[in-house]
């Protein structure tokens, strides 16, 4: 038997706006554990690494954790319901920062390895926490819900490179053995907030299953939101793994890393607390394809230097970017599946889109180390085309087939 679980009309949510408003904190909590692993991910791993060119296998490993965590956690969230789902994020979070630090005092890389994996299964429950806003609110603010939820991630932006920044030395010469530390406390906290979400069960008959998932996934409108959804991430997560230990090898220093990150991460998410309202306005495609056209452009200005500033601005375009990709085709998902298909539509989404990561992840190290920045940078184009193809060729589909 599944949890109790608030039962509501899609007309009627109570306790809607106190349900996002936690998830929106978790999302902060839960959001700082990715920057975190994205800012010492890569110089943690050029350290350790037996081989150089290994260096961003563990980003390549947390992706890999965000692809293989989404099934489980969604098998979870459907049996035992979403507070389940929540409670096995969270204890991947705590064993992320645990592992981490254990690797850091002797040295390992292969168990590094092994701990950003855990850090990427927390991730996956983390980006649910914006479908489960979706379930919170009525039919007409789902993707203002969506968005003020992903808007917790630019707290998440400040709070994990301020806490690299101010912890990576306390332990000499233990390099970022204490942030480590400070992001398992950071998991414990965001299990106490999540527990007192409530999530709305979709009402529905004992028959109702929904349609297979075989023809959901052939909807044209799915898979434009699949292949927006999975560019967006692939693009994003590809520079942003190489681009902290591009400015190291540029000469640059880690506070110059850790400082682009934050802004990038800001990028990320400050948009969301406006982006529901232009999804509302001009529709999630054409907020899709501004996205994508902005990630190209953070490729272009990676393209335009090797400074400071060139980094940042590539950074923080590609943060945006992201935010306008991600928001609304996430949007596009939850208006392609009824209620009761939720919970195999939404995990086979994040599968689909994590898994495209894992090529990028594991890709960019070997790229930036063989050829430069510049090669990373003009690889980044090509998916954003085919995306704003497979966009534009969907564009005529109904959002959502009549139940």
């Amino acid at each position: 038997m599944s949890e109790p679980e608030e039962r509501a009309s899609p007309a009627t949510m109570p306790g809607e706006r106190r349900n996002v408003t936690r998830l929106a904190i978790a999302q902060a909590l839960a959001g700082a554990n990715a920057t975190i692993i994205f800012a010492t991910g890569a110089v943690m791993g050029n350290t350790l690494a037996p081989d150089k060119s290994l260096a961003t296998l563990p980003i390549t490993l947390f992706v890999l954790g965000m692809a293989s965590g989404t099934i489980p956690s969604g098998a979870l969230a459907s049996r035992y319901g979403r507070r389940a789902s929540f409670l096995f994020g969270a204890t991947c979070g705590v064993l992320v920062g645990l592992l981490s630090a254990h690797a850091v005092l002797i040295g390992s890389f292969w168990l590094f390895c092994g701990a950003t994996f855990f850090g990427g299964a927390y991730a996956s429950v983390a980006m649910s926490l914006r479908f489960a806003a979706a379930d919170c609110a009525p039919p007409q603010r789902r993707a203002r819900a969506i968005s003020l939820v992903m808007a917790g991630g630019v707290f998440a932006g400040v709070l994990g490179p301020q806490l690299v920044t101010h912890t990576m030395d306390l332990w000499p010469p233990y390099l970022f053995a204490v942030t480590y530390l400070a992001q398992a406390g950071l998991a414990v906290l965001c299990a106490l907030v999540l527990m007192s979400v409530r999530v709305p069960s979709p009402r529905m008959s004992g028959a109702a299953r929904g349609r297979p998932l075989a023809e959901i996934a052939r909807q044209p409108r799915f898979i434009a939101a699949v292949a927006a959804g999975a560019v967006s991430y692939l693009i994003m997560n590809f520079l942003m793994t190489s681009a902290p230990l591009a400015m190291r090898l540029c000469g640059l220093t880690q506070g110059d890393a850790n400082l682009g990150l934050q802004w990038h991460v800001i990028a990320m998410y400050g948009p969301a607390f406006f982006t529901g309202g232009l999804i509302a306005r001009f529709g999630a495609p054409r907020v899709v394809l501004a996205g994508l056209f902005l990630s190209a452009l953070a490729a272009v200005a990676g393209l335009s230097g090797l400074s400071v500033g060139h980094f940042w601005l590539s950074l923080i375009l590609l943060g945006l970017g992201w935010n306008f990709g991600f928001v609304g085709a996430s949007t596009m998902v939850v208006d392609s599946h009824r209620p009761e298909e939720r919970a195999k539509v939404q995990s086979l989404n994040d599968f689909l889109v994590f898994g495209v990561m894992v090529v990028g992840s594991l890709a960019s190290g070997g790229l930036l180390n063989r050829y430069g920045w510049a090669m990373v940078c003009w690889v980044s184009i090509p998916p954003l085309l085919l995306a704003a193809a497979t966009l534009w060729l969907a564009r005529e589909a109904p959002a959502r087939r009549p139940a």
